[in-house]
């Protein structure tokens, strides 16, 4: 749920960043700054909005291969993506939230949800992304027979 709401609202950003028009912003902050800003756009190219709505159909991807696919290494590997794709948009995150006052000198309230939205998202999967990681990277324990003590 919480990565069908980040995309609802990256949509919204991506749609209002390619289309060029004005976004509702309510009575917090100034969206329009924002989204006019320079930081708006990834290497002046990708605006962040579609940035972040890749990055939350990825989630969506990993997390139904997760759910789907029958084979533990595989269901680790997803997992474990889906952690890193998390990870990443946390620290993507906090660099733009903190551009945000410090920088362009507007906050935007849509911006700010999704980064709520994604910690959350982070803090769900940690937990089961971390074990996943290592049951990738430590090798198998070799089964041996139980030994019976004499009696």
């Amino acid at each position: 749920m919480l990565a069908l709401a980040g995309l609802g609202v990256a949509g919204y950003l991506a749609y209002v960043e390619t289309r060029d028009i004005a976004a509702i912003c309510g009575p917090v902050g100034n969206c329009n700054t924002v989204q006019q800003s320079q930081y708006a756009r990834l290497f002046g190219v990708l605006p962040i909005g579609v940035l972040g709505a890749i990055g939350y159909i990825a989630i969506l991807i990993m997390w139904a291969w997760r759910r789907i696919d029958g084979n533990n290494g595989r269901r680790a590997i997803a997992s474990s993506a889906l952690l890193g794709v998390a990870g990443f948009g946390v620290l993507f995150s906090i660099y733009l939230t903190f551009l945000e006052p410090f920088v362009i000198g507007a906050t935007c309230a849509w911006c700010l949800t999704s980064a709520v939205i994604i910690t959350a998202l982070l803090l769900l999967t940690a937990r089961l992304g971390l074990c996943s990681a290592h049951a990738l990277v430590t090798p198998p324990k070799t089964r041996t027979k139980a030994r019976r003590w004499p009696s």
